[in-house]
């Protein structure tokens, strides 16, 4: 462990598949920022989730448990269990500086977590999302609406635009004040849908209307989880020209979070804050982007449940690649690492900088309870190869170095290979015993809507304008 405190700040966008930057191997997008961190820093190769979906993943990462441990499995926020501590809080009472700014979306409501500031925070109105239905499976009506949500737009970032100029405010006014470390995390709601962008980035990314290489025909495209999500949000009705077009916007605003992320960059380099100041980063998950004809996340599949994870600064020097599997929680356990200060027991997850390059052995959990799956699923990565444990639906077993796209389920093939990987799931839950605690919770969850008429909604009073269910 080093001697000296550093500073963290994490860039946390919202529904970023790593496959659509260039440190990741898409070289069609400019991400010069995202690529310089990489560059002169350690780049996560096989981050994920710790479930893929806004609130869940959020709270997990706010409290530094995994989603079934805290009962956050959907996008509704009705009977929230609130009495888990968070990162924001338990750095605070020991004297480091924690500051959130943007959207929150946790188990509570930002000024309750604890933190030595929120700067215009975003908190999930009450209910929440209300298509969280299981049993019978909840279909999202007039979701196939959502299509036509792209294209150049005059002001379509004005979230992020918001969160960045008061973030980088905060930096230049109070930063060179403090007599104490801090951490700090930006949220972004960008490259989340819809796919507006500016109108420069559109013209510049015309090239990027294409078709997804593997569309609704393959073993993976019709398992029934598959037809399920493609089901509940009516994903069928998308025209070619709507696919086109949302892919075409994706580009520009993973453009736009790199650009934010540059304007960070120069101003902690001018403050002199860049040796002093790890800088992190990250997204909650990916974006299926038409993938097997599945759009935005709730998926376990490598473009839904994957995350960038990008670190720079006096923890991370010499433009490494760690294959290693890691997860959002071993991200937040950075926050105490870098700081130097004792974490909660209760929260599970490894500091990112004490994490070999190549650990084999080493496994990685995330699971999904949310709306679209009539039961849930849990995944596990350990080295090459991947399980997803299904209730009541085909298990699959997929070897990620052979075949990085998940056509091949060699579940049947690789019987012993899928009970060592079930072996190491049972160490983290009982998958069935978990799958009816949720039941449980999202019937109660349903019964308490129905019965006080609450209706869909998103945000109470801030600056959060985009649909995030």
């Amino acid at each position: 462990m080093k001697s000296k405190q550093s500073n963290v700040i994490l860039l946390f966008s919202d529904e970023h598949n790593p496959n659509f930057s260039s440190p990741y191997g898409d070289q069609r997008i400019d991400t010069p920022n995202m690529q310089r961190m990489a560059d002169n820093g350690v780049l996560f190769r096989n981050a994920y989730s710790p479930s893929p979906l806004c609130l869940p993943c959020r709270a997990a990462l706010t409290a530094g448990r995994y989603v079934h441990e805290i009962q956050v499995y959907n996008n509704s926020n009705v009977n929230l269990h609130n009495g888990f501590d968070s990162w924001g809080r338990s750095l605070h009472e020991q004297g480091i500086h924690s500051v959130m700014v943007g959207k929150v979306d946790a188990f509570d409501e930002a000024k309750h977590l604890g933190w030595s500031e929120t700067i215009v925070p975003g908190d999930r109105a009450y209910p929440g999302d209300t298509n969280q239905s299981r049993k019978p499976l909840q279909i999202r009506e007039r979701a196939s609406e959502r299509a036509d949500q792209y294209g150049p737009h005059e002001d379509p970032y004005n979230h992020d635009d918001t969160v960045i100029e008061n973030a980088l405010q905060w930096l230049e006014e109070k930063s060179g004040d403090l007599d104490k470390p801090f951490v700090m995390a930006i949220n972004f709601l960008a490259p989340h849908f819809p796919h507006y962008t500016t109108p420069e980035l559109w013209e510049k990314y015309a090239f990027a209307e294409d078709m997804p290489e593997f569309g609704v025909d393959g073993t993976t495209a019709n398992h029934p989880r598959s037809q399920e999500l493609r089901a509940h949000f009516e994903t069928e009705k998308f025209s070619d020209e709507d696919i086109r077009g949302l892919r075409r916007g994706y580009y520009g605003c993973v453009e736009y979070v790199d650009q934010q992320l540059g304007r960070l960059i120069e101003v902690l380099d001018r403050l002199g804050l860049s040796d002093t100041t790890n800088l992190i980063y990250s997204s909650d998950h990916g974006e299926m982007l038409g993938k097997f004809g599945m759009w935005w996340k709730c998926s376990l599949y490598e473009d839904s449940a994957r995350v960038p994870i990008i670190a720079s600064g006096p923890d991370f020097r010499g433009g490494k690649i760690v294959e290693t599997p890691v997860s959002l929680l071993d991200l937040q356990a950075e926050f105490f690492a870098s700081t130097r200060v004792q974490r909660p027991e209760t929260m599970v997850g490894q500091p990112l900088q004490s994490i070999p390059e190549n650990d084999q052995s080493r496994t990685v959990f995330s699971e999904y309870h949310g709306h679209g799956n009539s039961e849930s699923s849990y995944m596990v990565r350990q080295g090459d190869w991947k399980l997803i444990y299904h209730i009541n639906a085909p298990h699959q077993l997929f070897n990620l170095r052979e075949d990085p796209q998940e056509l091949e389920n060699l579940y049947s093939e690789e019987l012993e290979k899928a009970s060592q990987l079930e072996r190491e799931l049972r160490k983290i839950c009982d998958p069935e015993g978990e799958n009816e605690k949720a039941d449980i919770f999202v019937q109660e969850q349903l019964k308490y809507i129905k019965e006080n008429n609450l209706e869909f909604a998103l945000y109470d009073k801030d600056i959060g304008t985009k649909d995030t269910a």
